[in-house]
């Protein structure tokens, strides 16, 4: 079995669990940290893309990724242990966290080797990874959130990749190769998504 760190979500969530309660009892709701997380993700995007000259401005990306992971937990809790779970919710949930992923993978595109290309390619298929998560409660299913190279995996990666440039360090001509075999993985987190939604269906419809 393929160890991913979406397992140590509960741990994270209890650390977290005295904040969310005191967010509660201020009024912020799962929607509030939704909207944060998404207007954070696209700012700090779109800022170091444009700037993506100067490689320093690249140290920003682990701190948001970090704060995102942090934001997207607050949120699925305070919706969940706080009755504010809604459509709407579900929703901004789902489509923050596709746009989010795109934003923060776009300044990538600027650093050799990679390129449009290959970003492109990943945002690409990190999009399909999350429809295939998605969609298994319209076959009654849970959402899945299994599987290699999922939403905080590449966060991990991404911002790895993030501090490493924004040190000053360049990467080697290899290192083009790591995108292909992201996306490879992103592939097989599809597969694993789409397999066991689908069987999870069939034994809850028995």
């Amino acid at each position: 079995m393929v160890t991913t760190l979406y397992a140590l979500k509960p741990k994270f969530q209890e650390l977290l669990r005295p904040l969310v309660g005191r967010l509660a009892a201020a009024g912020v709701t799962a929607n509030h940290v939704t909207v944060l997380a998404l207007a954070m993700s696209v700012a700090a995007g779109a800022f170091v893309a444009l700037e993506a000259d100067d490689v320093a401005h690249f140290l920003l990306l682990p701190l948001v990724f970090v704060a995102r992971m942090t934001l997207n937990a607050i949120d699925g809790m305070l919706a969940r242990e706080f009755g504010q779970q809604s459509p709407l919710g579900a929703y901004l949930n789902e489509l923050a966290d596709v746009v989010s992923d795109a934003a923060l993978y776009l300044p990538f595109a600027f650093v050799a080797p990679f390129g449009p290309w290959s970003i492109g390619l990943v945002i690409f298929a990190s999009c399909v990874s999350e429809m295939a998560g998605a969609l298994g409660p319209m076959v009654g299913a849970a959402r899945r959130f299994d599987g290699p190279m999922g939403k905080s995996d590449r966060a991990l990666m991404f911002g790895a990749v993030g501090l490493y440039v924004g040190l000053g360090y360049s990467l080697p001509q290899a290192a083009f190769w790591l995108l292909p075999a992201l996306v490879l993985l992103i592939g097989w987190n599809v597969v694993v998504r789409v397999h066991r939604g689908a069987a999870s269906a069939k034994r809850l419809a028995r």
